[in-house]
């Protein structure tokens, strides 16, 4: 059987070219990509069997690339390489088209299994997240839907963007020219709308959804 042809995209070049080295001899890499545009331009010129790619990536997150990537490469399989230990960053991602979740600490070990299992049509979750947990709203299984942010009002995603940047409600109320009250009665609505239960969650979602840069 023929090397994976795997398209790398990471916004740290040095995290690319360690990625390279250790996938090299068993995989082609096509190319390596800094940001979400490059990352679509060069999979739709490519076509690889596989991409590699982080969440967190400027011009285009790594989740928002995958959506569309999805539905335009049906056949090209999602691996999420990332920081992001949070189990809500790993629903989003298979939500996204994702077939594989890995984390960075454990690449050496991990991505290389994870590459064999989404060729064979199976779906790769780091054993560090792979109990399957409640997150809210939303379930692990692959292809459930979660609350979307466009079942919020203007008013409310201001509000959430500002919560995902790490602004306090104070500073939000002074930003948005709204009272103190008046953004926590927002982000209780936010909560029950979502399914969420604390100020961290909301921020989660917030980073998750492409919100907030975070």
């Amino acid at each position: 059987m023929y090397p994976a042809r795997v398209l790398l995209a990471d916004d740290h070049p040095l995290v690319l070219e360690c990625l390279e080295k250790l996938l090299e001899h068993s995989c082609h890499i096509v190319a390596k990509v800094e940001d979400g545009h490059a990352l679509l331009e060069t999979a739709y010129a490519t076509e690889p069997d596989i991409i590699v790619l982080h969440i967190s990536m400027p011009s285009l997150n790594g989740l928002d690339a995958a959506r569309v990537l999805s539905r335009t490469l049906p056949r090209t399989k999602l691996i999420f390489l990332t920081m992001h230990a949070d189990p809500i960053y790993a629903v989003e991602a298979f939500q996204s088209g994702g077939s594989g979740y890995v984390l960075k600490r454990s690449a050496a070990s991990e991505l290389s299994e994870a590459i064999q299992a989404v060729l064979q049509g199976r779906v790769y979750v780091t054993p560090l997240l792979a109990r399957k947990p409640d997150v809210g709203p939303v379930r692990w299984e692959k292809g459930q839907q979660a609350s979307k942010p466009g079942t919020l009002t203007t008013r409310q995603r201001e509000v959430l963007a500002l919560i995902g940047e790490g602004k306090s409600a104070k500073e939000i109320a002074r930003l948005l020219s709204i009272s103190v009250k008046t953004v926590e009665f927002h982000k209780s609505q936010m909560m029950d709308a979502l399914g969420l239960r604390t100020t961290a969650d909301l921020t989660r979602y917030a980073v998750a959804h492409g919100i907030a840069k975070g």
